[in-house]
């Protein structure tokens, strides 16, 4: 673990998602240093796996895009890709932060020509697409990737493969003789911007999300209605590539349950209010039917939960279904009771997706002693004078506007905690 450091005026910034970005330009805007860390080759987090944002169904690329300019025309990040955070010691303008790296085999000299591509032959899961499909050992990470640089998967390392992934390079881009780095930093103050993950649908057994065709989470929805997905935004059954034109949309996936999740993720209501005007946009005979315990539509967001409601092939269905089998057709069938008209059914849909909600991706592996909640989100900020502040959902189920004004605040934090260790006034206690 890295010692006491010296008293700094940077910002460390821990997830390069859309919160993370935020703070990272809300601070270097206002003329201190950051450095933002990722675990992934690229920054955008969730955000850039959305197909558009609701409530006005908006493509994220633009705000994605105005960002990365904002970061690559200041000189004042330093940005760090497949990198995580192993140890945090010091306190408030003296941090002490050790960082590890994993290989990405590709150096800054890569063009993105995609002549590596070419040569490869094994092709990996795509994690941009949720392993909905799979690309090419040699990679960019999506068509905006930020860095625009290819990733080459470790499967190939040490292979003949590598080696002619290699000499197709004009740039002398591949590094397969990269190794994993570890190194230090001193911070003077640092915001955990580190994001979610869609709980695991697996665990819902009863759902058969992995082993009955034709049943995906939110998630996944997201990448079957994107241009740039596994289908070029064509909404289809994984299983045979049909229309997916009758489609089964089941809330708290997993959600308020105490043997899941006990807590609500708000997003979701309005997530699957959204993947419902994605089939009605794409199918003019399409009927979706919303399985739901109620609604949760928040603040001026009930006006787009209105609307998709006024669509008389979109239905509200109160059920907790209580499980998910496939007829001979491959066709995933819900079991349930429907509580209003107490009628028992049996339907059978084309796709069923399952709005599983967001866990902290920091749970159970946090690498400095930071308080969480109960349910392993962290404290927005516990000790006013830490010098450590939460942004976005690693502090708790936020919508995107909401994280982007979550890590505004938090790099206001930030910046005045450096300012108060600095010998400025203390405005880290605001």
């Amino acid at each position: 673990m890295a010692g006491e450091a010296a008293e700094s005026q940077t910002v460390l910034v821990v997830g390069g998602g859309i919160a993370g970005i935020t703070a990272a330009v809300e601070v270097i805007e206002t003329g201190y240093d950051v450095v933002l860390v990722e675990k992934s080759p690229t920054l955008g987090g969730r955000v850039a796996q959305l197909n558009r944002y609701f409530p006005k169904l908006c493509h994220p690329t633009c705000g994605l895009e105005i960002n990365y300019q904002r970061l690559r025309s200041n000189p004042r990040i330093r940005v760090l890709t497949m990198a995580t955070v192993a140890a945090v010691s010091g306190s408030r303008g003296r941090f002490g932060v050790t960082i590890e790296t994993r290989p990405r085999h590709v150096n800054a000299n890569c063009t993105a020509c995609g002549d590596c591509a070419k040569a490869a032959t094994t092709r990996v899961p795509n994690a941009y697409n949720y392993g909905l499909d799979t690309v090419p050992a040699a990679h960019l990470p999506h068509a905006m990737a930020y860095p625009m640089r290819y990733v080459l998967a470790p499967e190939v390392i040490g292979t003949p493969e590598a080696d002619a992934i290699r000499a197709a390079c004009k740039y002398g881009a591949i590094d397969l003789e990269e190794k994993p780095r570890r190194f230090d930093l001193a911070v003077g103050a640092i915001v955990w911007a580190a994001g979610w993950k869609p709980y695991d649908a697996a665990k819902l057994q009863s759902y058969g999300h992995g082993r009955v065709p034709n049943v995906i989470n939110n998630v996944e929805m997201e990448r079957l209605a994107a241009f740039t997905g596994p289908t070029g935004g064509k909404i289809l059954r994984p299983s045979d590539g049909k229309p997916a034109k009758r489609v089964a949309l089941i809330q708290c996936a997993g959600s308020r349950d105490h043997n899941h999740l006990p807590y609500c993720s708000r997003i979701c209501c309005l997530g699957s209010l959204k993947h419902a005007a994605y089939v009605r946009e794409q199918y003019a005979d399409g009927q979706v039917d919303i399985y739901y315990i109620d609604i949760r539509a928040h603040d001026k967001l009930e006006a787009f939960y209105r609307r998709v409601a006024a669509d008389p092939q979109v239905r509200f269905v109160k059920s907790k279904p209580a499980s998910i089998t496939a007829d001979d057709a491959g066709n995933p069938v819900l079991h349930g009771e429907d509580t209003v008209s107490r009628e028992i059914y049996d339907r059978p849909y084309d796709l069923v997706v399952l709005a599983t909600g967001m866990e902290p991706s920091l749970a159970g592996a946090l690498p400095a002693k930071l308080a969480v909640d109960d349910y392993g989100f962290l404290v927005p900020e516990l000790d006013p004078g830490s010098g450590m502040f939460a942004a976005g959902v690693a502090q708790g189920p936020l919508d995107v506007s909401m994280s982007v004004q979550s890590a505004t605040a938090a790099a206001l934090k930030a910046i005045q905690a450096i300012r108060g260790a600095g010998g400025h006034a203390a405005a880290g206690r605001a």
